[in-house]
């Protein structure tokens, strides 16, 4: 039997006919804001990762470069270290290119930068560093210390944990409610003494702090710290190198003296032990964080499992040894910034903890690693220390995910 629409049926079938025809745009979701905040272990340091994704990067100190001309301040731009930087936030984003995932990435650092001089702008009052945390609502912040400054007191040349923990907070507050704030550090740390125990000089730690409303705050923003590597040149014995003074490729120059630089570890692993105590410590003291991305620990397991350069980090007379004998270094020639694999694994680690992807599903094809000329046993080599790194006190477990995301 044949079946014939009832005129309300052809309405219908019309109705449908006309929807089908019209051109309804998909909603798009707004991209993942991310903002990295740190210093030179942030933007590379030097090239091929200094400058790497870089037009795909908001390079946010950019700017204070060409509003200060040269000589204005002593963080004027080296000529090793030309903007924009890409950095670690630019292998980053060519992950979640690759993975698929929107992120809209910005990047403010400067040379040295501690968190308490993010949050006080003490290198230039032009550098409104803290200006750009606040210049909008963010989903991410990642906060990068000095490298040396969540260490034990006497244990580095910039060892302050009192200062990191502190100033963490202020910046997590800061980023969380942005209620403005008046405080003197000594009211901080709760006395004049305990001020001074930073390094403080009395006229600083009573020194007005005026900080005002950050109109972009958001109790919804992730905000994350950075574990930072251990150092070989705190580790082994080495040369004095020159004062502000590197050859054309920002390289150190020893200064002749001899093997005489101060060295405050035994081990990298008793250095990695320190940076975990304390980092992993202040995150666990204060719940509004979402976690630490443990990048220092997968520089150790790395080096534990032989997967890296080990030793023959300096020559007999302290000088520095490049890495010419085809492995795997995680240093750059200071023995104090990562080189461009060190960045890259530490970007994986970035990658993995913040999105919750497991990095090693970039595959063999991995884009970042091909325009750094990172060899594909080189990246095999990182991913093996990503297998047990991941799990060190990160709050996400990305490590279980299934592979197929």
């Amino acid at each position: 039997m044949k079946f014939t629409p009832t005129a309300g049926q052809w309405a219908w079938r019309a109705a449908l006919a006309t929807l089908a025809l019209t051109v309804i745009p998909a909603a798009t979701a707004a991209p993942t804001e991310i903002l990295f905040v740190g210093n030179s272990y942030t933007f590379g340091r030097v090239d091929p990762v200094m400058s790497y994704n870089a037009a795909n990067v908001h390079d946010m100190t950019a700017g204070f470069y060409t509003a200060n001309p040269a000589g204005a301040n002593p963080w004027e731009p080296h000529p090793w270290e030309p903007h924009p930087w890409g950095g670690i936030a630019g292998i980053f984003k060519q992950f979640t290119v690759q993975k698929g995932l929107d992120y809209d990435v910005s990047i403010s650092t400067r040379n040295a930068a501690s968190l308490r001089g993010h949050f006080l702008n003490t290198a230039n009052a032009a550098w409104d560093l803290r200006g750009n945390i606040a210049s909008q609502k963010w989903d991410v912040v990642v906060l990068q210390e000095q490298s040396d400054a969540a260490l034990p007191v006497g244990m580095g040349k910039n060892a302050n944990p009192a200062q990191f923990a502190a100033y963490a907070n202020k910046i997590e507050q800061f980023i969380h409610n942005g209620t403005a704030q008046t405080y003197t550090e000594t009211q901080l740390y709760g006395g004049l003494a305990a001020c001074q125990a930073t390094g403080a000089t009395a006229v600083t730690c009573n020194t007005v702090r005026n900080i005002p409303h950050n109109v972009n705050a958001s109790s919804d923003t992730k905000v994350y710290l950075t574990k930072t590597w251990a150092r070989p040149d705190m580790v082994y014995a080495h040369s004095v190198t020159k004062a502000d003074t590197t050859d054309p490729t920002g390289s150190p120059i020893p200064d002749g003296t001899g093997t005489s630089a101060k060295l405050y570890y035994d081990s990298l692993a008793g250095m990695t032990a320190d940076l975990r105590t304390t980092i992993y410590g202040e995150a666990a003291s204060n719940g509004h964080f979402a976690g630490v991305i443990g990048g220092g620990d997968a520089f150790q397991l790395a080096y534990d499992q032989g997967l890296v350069k080990t030793d023959g980090f300096y020559d007999a007379n302290g000088v520095f040894v490049s890495n010419v004998d085809g492995v795997m270094n995680l240093w750059w020639d200071d023995y104090l910034h990562a080189s461009k694999y060190g960045s890259y694994l530490d970007a994986l680690m970035q990658f993995g903890t913040i999105t919750g992807f497991d990095p090693r599903t970039l595959g063999a094809r991995e884009i970042a690693a091909r325009d750094l000329g990172i060899s594909a046993a080189a990246r095999d080599g990182a991913r093996a220390s990503l297998r047990r790194a991941g799990p060190v006190g990160v709050s996400v477990t990305w490590w279980d995910k299934d592979a197929a995301q």
